[in-house]
């Protein structure tokens, strides 16, 4: 397959919602940051096309075009400088999504929180985007508590295969922010050596997790020198390991590995566990 020519623009996902505003304030913060575009898009597959001499009162596509227009107003107010694109699309929302993002830097979403819980509420164009995107897929919620304005980066790391793309986003995230990068690794100790010798193993344990942080890491710290980094190992499950450390963070960066298509498109336990529980913006970011 053809790969799609990826433009210079952050791409945000409209459908009149205050979820779709904050993520539209999000995404402008950062095409402004990466001196970027910034592409508004809504996609209705019932938009209709109209002649020149079509009256206004005839116009089928008016709270399309409002839903767009109203979030450019407002944004324009904040970023005079930023050029914006409005973009109405005849489509299903979860096809004209996966089109923007494999043209776009980043995908940018609104995602409703579960009252009381901090949690990210995926809807089935949410869900269909973020497994399928070929591009980093970015997930914001309205309100103060998740509005990403902590200042550090969260990645939760693996370290099993290539991690370049997940890194690349971490690392230059963190560089435009002028924030340190906090990097993540969670394992949990084999339990039947750490009940044969017990603290002496779990030590083990943490001291192969460092080493192995450390060589992965270490061709972008030579990258990207000025970013101060913070590198943690837990003894715990990576899910809960990159939850509890993306408290109160800019963003959360975790990665989404592209399984062959037999397997068919999913989600990682992480993932899952960082798109319903993380309590700040959180990057998807497709790898290898």
């Amino acid at each position: 397959m053809e790969q799609a020519v990826m433009e210079q623009v952050v791409t945000v996902g409209l459908d009149g919602s205050a979820e779709s505003l904050a993520a539209a304030h999000w995404a402008a913060d950062e095409a402004e940051r990466r001196e970027l575009a910034l592409r508004l898009t809504h996609a209705w597959i019932l938009l209709c096309p109209l002649t020149p001499d079509s009256p206004a009162a005839d116009d089928q596509n008016y709270w399309s075009k409002r839903i767009v227009h109203d979030a450019h107003t407002e944004l324009v107010r904040d970023h005079p400088k930023l050029t914006i694109i409005e973009d109405l699309v005849a489509d299903e929302p979860g096809t004209a999504l996966l089109d923007a993002a494999a043209h776009s830097r980043m995908l940018v979403l609104g995602s409703r929180g579960l009252d009381r819980v901090a949690s990210f509420f995926l809807g089935d164009i949410g869900l269909h985007t973020i497994v399928r995107a070929e591009r980093p897929v970015v997930l914001m919620r309205a309100g103060r508590e998740a509005n990403g304005h902590g200042r550090r980066v969260v990645v939760g790391l693996s370290l099993h295969g290539p991690q370049d793309n997940l890194l690349e986003f971490a690392y230059v995230t963190a560089f435009t922010r002028d924030v340190p990068l906090h990097a993540v690794h969670g394992r949990r100790p084999d339990r039947a050596h750490t009940a044969a010798g017990g603290d002496g193993m779990a030590r083990d344990t943490m001291d192969r997790a460092r080493r192995e942080l450390d060589e992965v890491l270490r061709p972008w710290r030579e990258k990207f020198p000025r970013v101060r980094v913070i590198d943690e190992i837990r003894l715990e499950s990576p899910a809960r390991a990159v939850v509890q450390a993306a408290a109160d963070s800019a963003l959360l960066v975790v990665g989404r590995r592209k399984h062959p298509p037999a397997l068919g498109p999913r989600l990682g336990s992480v993932v899952q566990a960082a798109v319903h529980h993380a309590n700040c913006p959180v990057a998807v970011v497709p790898h290898e």
